[in-house]
């Protein structure tokens, strides 16, 4: 009896995980919800159809922008999360180049690296550096800068990458992850005590903070996808398997993933599912596919959000949409940041044929 129980329960994981691998294939059906259609019909795979919703978000065709406090500015970070996520489905490479090249325009650059000489912030050189490299650039050379060698700069002699700014240090488990990633794929590659050092910043139940060296260590959801990629690619394996053990621990019974505010969303839940699938683990991988699925808007919704991953599942919000899209995007293909190339990718963004 327990045998056949057993055979029957991996029987029914085995059909949730075929199914929820062919979502790139399949239309924009997902249970249907306020914003989802559940009859949307075959046109593009999920994560194409995401990113091309991305893609024509972009202002003036070359950058994304927040608004704050009722002030809109232009968003360097943001507007690379969505170089990274046309690379990862392939599609929207005309706007990845404008989106690139708007970024490493000398004035919008050093705002966002600082000057390299009394300003300079370690987890912002080290994501241009990295999106110059999956878009096949040069990140010794970018507009005249060796980004490569402002970041090795940033090493301290513990290994921790650190800025250089009068407004104190504010980097993280972020800034190094990047670090590690970018110089992986350099000739030289990465520091072993970079690596070394963000191994050991692991909290005692596997997982890694955001902020290091703290009082008590917490471990967090996003922090920790990102550092197991970085540990992954840099040839420490253990390390990034604690990490992955310890978000199989977190994830909901949806499939979701929260953050520190503890509300499963779209952000969190695509980082996540990109390091699951990096890190060899299918069945959380396609749970987490499932919960991404649930929150893009189909053929239901307004035309010009079709497309889009809406953030937690609640009335779209244009406001959020952008971020949780662009992570969303990583997670539905499962591409790691390590393996991330817009070699191939069409010029196109592309769009959802609804009737």
């Amino acid at each position: 009896m327990v045998v056949r129980l057993s055979r029957h329960r991996l029987l029914t994981l085995f059909r949730g995980v075929l199914a929820a691998l062919t979502l790139t294939t399949l239309t924009l059906a997902a249970p249907a919800s306020a914003h989802v259609s559940p009859t949307s019909p075959a046109a593009v795979g999920r994560s194409e159809a995401a990113a091309g919703w991305l893609a024509r978000q972009l202002v003036d065709g070359e950058r994304l922008e927040v608004v704050f406090d009722g002030v809109t500015y232009p968003d360097q970070g943001l507007t690379l999360d969505a170089v990274f996520a046309f690379a990862a489905a392939g599609v929207a490479d005309d706007p990845g180049a404008r989106a690139l090249a708007w970024v490493t325009r000398p004035d919008i650059r050093d705002a966002y690296l600082g000057d390299g000489a009394t300003e300079a912030y370690a987890g912002a050189t080290a994501k241009l550096a990295l999106a110059v490299q999956v878009r096949g650039g040069d990140p010794t050379d970018v507009g005249g800068v060796d980004l490569v060698a402002r970041l090795r700069s940033l090493q301290a002699p513990t290994g921790r990458f650190t800025d250089r700014s009068a407004y104190g240090d504010y980097s993280n488990t972020f800034s190094q992850s990047f670090a590690l990633l970018a110089l992986g794929r350099t000739s030289q590659g990465t520091p072993p005590a970079a690596a070394a050092w963000l191994a050991a910043t692991r909290c005692p139940d596997g997982g890694y903070p955001l902020l290091p060296a703290q009082p008590v260590c917490a471990s967090d959801v996003d922090a920790t996808a990102l550092a197991v990629q970085a540990l992954r690619a840099t040839g420490r394996p253990s390390d990034a398997a604690a990490g992955l053990r310890w978000l199989l621990s977190v994830q909901r019974a949806d499939g979701g993933f929260a953050n520190a505010a503890g509300i499963p969303n779209a952000n969190s839940t695509g980082l996540v599912a990109q390091a699951l699938r990096d890190g060899n683990r299918p069945l959380a991988w396609a749970r987490a596919r499932v919960f991404l699925a649930g929150l893009q808007v189909g053929c239901a919704g307004a035309p010009a959000d079709r497309g889009a991953v809406d953030f937690d599942g609640g009335a779209f919000d244009p406001g959020t949409a952008a971020r949780a899209t662009g992570q969303a995007v990583l997670g539905l293909t499962g591409t790691g940041y390590a393996r991330l190339s817009a070699a191939g990718a069409a010029p196109g963004a592309p769009v959802p044929a609804c009737p």
